[in-house]
C-alpha cells in the first residue's frame, strides 16, 4: 500500500512538473515571437505559440 502510495505522489509531481515546463516555454515562445516545433502523427511540424 505505502509503496503504491509513493508511486503515486510521484507520477502527480511529475506531471505537475511537465505541466508547468510546457507553460513556462509556451511563454518564453510567445516572447520572443519564435515557433514552437512539436510532433503531430508522423509529422514534425513548427506552429507559432499563439495558435492552437
Amino acid at each position: 500500500m505505502a509503496n503504491i502510495k509513493k508511486q503515486l505522489e510521484l507520477q502527480e509531481k511529475i506531471l505537475f512538473g511537465l505541466q508547468k515546463t510546457r507553460e513556462t516555454v509556451i511563454a518564453l515562445k510567445k516572447q520572443k515571437d519564435t515557433a514552437l516545433v512539436v510532433m503531430r502523427g508522423d509529422e514534425i511540424v513548427k506552429i507559432k505559440p499563439w495558435e492552437k
